[in-house]
């Protein structure tokens, strides 16, 4: 049994004769013929059942050939269909006409059965080759402008790991620098405070063993008071001693938030990963002449250490509370000092066991919020509301990325205009191998 599905052809011409002679000799070439004899059933027949190619007699009663072809022509779904036109006009003003409204082909009344037959063969095999060849350069368009899309997310994505590894290698650098002086410091603090003892009680066993003392000696005892240095002393070194703590855990939260990912996922604790990322962003976080300080709340629950890649959670934390800070900006443009005081400026940070195996995170701010459209395609990549310079489209992108695919988690956001935003992000504690 053959899958061959005829070609239909359409024969209009108001001359029964022709319209017979022609449907016999495309039948007996295999065609499957339809005939009408004007231009008006013509029109309406095709709204039905669109032909393959269409034979158009010139010179009809009511709209010509040239009508009809113009008709054919203006509607998306007849555009295409190949016409060749049957005329015994041959004066090249009609020619010029009928090529002029679309027609592919002329057939000069009277016509022969085998020139007929050649000319309809030969456009219908240029139609379907043309149509083939649109098709293939859709799919190559199609897949060309896939590829350069996926090139330019690789190369963007590439650039911005690139600039989260040189902050991370910077970020290591400046620990390293600063660790190297503060342990000097820090070893030698608690010497210092047994030599200061050790110097006072020998001031005390000279007072004591010696009651004449010169009056230069009384003199120098009150000028410099002693007894005030004698109970400050203690407290000055207590302060470099906590300074000294403080500077040692800001190195430590440093080399959290620049450590490097391994291959495998190893277990982390996410609120380390968290503190050290607001730590970077203090400069950004802490008043200024136009601005009181934004409040991080941290509203952290017993979470045991979740297998990840710290590297790339980090590089979400910033992403997100990066986000927060510029939404607070922007719902502060054009307030006053004391306006912005007044709705205080905050970021909630909320972590919560889900289920034994389930981890949630919470990014909140009280910032300018997104629209539903905005929320829509937050996610997407390039799509960003920030002006030129200001944003590449693919913070969040990235973000999704890391949570969804790389830590097969979960990631959404709820939004209001004026409000505020918050990210939800759910993590399984533990990743399967």
């Amino acid at each position: 049994m053959s899958i061959f599905t005829p070609q239909l052809i359409l024969v209009i011409d108001d001359t029964p004769t022709n319209l017979e002679v022609i449907s016999e000799a495309l039948t007996d070439a295999g065609y499957e013929v339809a005939t009408a004899i004007n231009g008006e059933r013509a029109l309406k027949q095709i709204q039905h059942t669109l032909p393959d190619l269409i034979l158009l007699d010139v010179q009809m009663p009511g709209i010509d050939g040239f009508e009809t072809c113009r008709r054919l022509k203006e509607k998306p779904k007849t555009s295409d269909i190949p016409i060749i036109f049957m005329t015994a006009l041959s004066d090249t003003e009609s020619k010029v006409t009928g090529f002029s409204l679309g027609a592919v082909d002329y057939i000069t009344k009277p016509f022969q059965e085998k020139e007929v037959l050649v000319r309809v063969e030969t456009h219908l095999k240029l139609h379907s080759l043309t149509k083939e060849l649109e098709r293939r350069v859709a799919e190559r368009t199609t897949e060309l402008s896939a590829t350069v899309e996926r090139l330019q997310q690789s190369q963007l994505q590439l650039i911005q790991s690139e600039k989260m590894s040189a902050l991370g290698n910077l970020v290591a650098g400046v620990a390293h620098e600063i660790n190297n002086p503060i342990g000097c410091i820090a070893g030698n603090l608690k010497p210092a405070r047994e030599y200061i003892q050790d110097l006072f009680h020998l001031i005390d066993l000279y007072q004591a063993n010696c009651s004449n003392l010169s009056q230069e000696a009384k003199d120098a005892i009150a000028a410099i008071d002693l007894d005030y240095i004698r109970e400050d002393l203690p407290k000055l070194i207590t302060s470099l001693q906590e300074g000294t703590d403080r500077i040692c855990s800001i190195s430590m939260s440093l080399r959290i938030f620049s450590r490097a990912d391994q291959e495998h996922k190893v277990p982390f604790d996410i609120h380390e990963g968290l503190d050290s990322t607001i730590l970077i962003l203090k400069h950004r976080l802490k008043a200024n002449e136009y601005r009181p300080a934004i409040e991080v709340i941290k509203d952290y629950g017993e979470l045991s250490p979740i297998d990840c890649f710290p590297g790339q959670l980090n590089q979400v934390f910033m992403n997100l509370l990066t986000n927060a800070i510029d939404a607070l900006e922007e719902v502060n443009q054009g307030l006053s000092f004391e306006e912005i005081q007044a709705r205080a400026n905050c970021i909630l940070i909320q972590t919560r066991l889900l289920t034994p195996d389930k981890a949630l995170i919470r990014v909140q701010d009280n910032g300018c919020g997104m629209a539903e459209s905005v929320k829509q395609r937050i996610f997407d990549h390039l799509f960003t509301t920030k002006s030129v310079g200001q944003g590449t489209g693919l913070g969040l992108s990235i973000v999704h990325e890391i949570i969804v695919k790389k830590h097969s988690g979960r990631i959404e956001v709820q939004s209001t205009p004026g409000k505020g935003t918050a990210f939800l992000m759910q993590l399984p504690v533990r990743q399967e191998v």
